[in-house]
């Protein structure tokens, strides 16, 4: 039986993706944050359903899970990583404070860089042992080619991922791994929902306030109209299982809208925004 280790597995395209490798008779690991998370998916998965438990920005503890996923693979090689685990920082970037930036780069780019490291010898780098190749998917997003204002966080961190895909599967040739892009736009998950839970009243006095009541509604729409996690899962699984994979894969719920906005001069495309948002300067 293969195996498969998924970073955020507690819900969304993290959970999905796990149901359905599961129900393809994969084994999977899973990572979540908390016990109670641990124990419900065991509960709901079953016996080839294993938690990990660990934060991707937690090194040591990325290790530890590492090694039990090396004790429990027997000498065979992993077969996939999925890295999934991601959160969204929303603002005005000249006000932002720096440690909300910094801990979106602490989630989404440094934690699967740690979670890559450790993970990365059971694919197949580490010459002890025996099995094909495994494979890395990175889930980076549409706003890994594309700035929204308001979000430079998110939007920096996935085109982090991006650059930092590219580089990492040339590398791993090497070995023979893959490293291959899921890149979805919006989905049914907690990271859209939660969009109406943030506090912005800390923006009031600023000039960009009204753009970020704006956002946020845009947001929530998106996210209500968003693709079922459960559609980005088969894509995941394709980029796994598929004997010629794409090195990038692009899942959106309005793909024509995605490809227009694509061709626009960026100058046309800011103004369209900025309008829409109310950020056009005062005439």
């Amino acid at each position: 039986m293969r195996s498969i280790v998924i970073t955020g597995a507690s819900t969304g395209i993290g959970w999905a993706t796990a149901k359905l490798l599961l129900e393809r008779g994969f084994r999977v690991f899973g990572s979540v944050r908390n016990p109670a998370d641990a124990g419900r998916l065991e509960a709901e998965f079953g016996a080839n359903f294993t938690p990990l438990l660990f934060d991707v920005t937690d090194q040591p503890a990325v290790l530890a899970a590492a090694r039990e996923v090396r004790a429990a693979l027997g000498g065979a090689t992993l077969a996939g990583l999925v890295n999934n685990a991601g959160i969204a920082v929303a603002g005005p970037l000249l006000e932002l404070p720096i440690d909300e930036f910094r801990r979106q780069m602490d989630v989404n780019v440094i934690g699967p860089v740690i979670v890559t490291q450790a993970f990365g010898p059971l694919l197949g780098s580490d010459p002890s042992l025996t099995g094909p190749k495994g494979r890395i998917v990175m889930v980076s997003s549409v706003s890994g080619k594309v700035g929204a204002p308001l979000t430079a966080p998110y939007v920096a961190s996935k085109h982090a991922i991006e650059g930092l895909s590219e580089s990492l599967r040339r590398e791993l040739m090497l070995f023979g791994i893959d490293v291959i892009i899921v890149a979805p736009g919006p989905v049914k998950t907690p990271i859209w929902s939660k969009a109406g839970e943030v506090d912005i009243s800390v923006y009031n006095n600023s000039p960009f306030f009204p753009a970020l009541l704006r956002i946020r509604t845009f947001m929530l729409q998106l996210g209500e109209a968003g693709l079922p996690p459960q559609k980005i899962a088969e894509v995941i699984a394709d980029a796994l299982i598929s004997s010629s994979p794409k090195v990038r894969y692009q899942i959106t719920p309005e793909p024509i809208q995605q490809m227009i906005a694509s061709l626009l001069p960026k100058r046309v495309l800011d103004r369209i925004i900025a309008k829409r948002l109310g950020l056009m300067p005062p005439m």
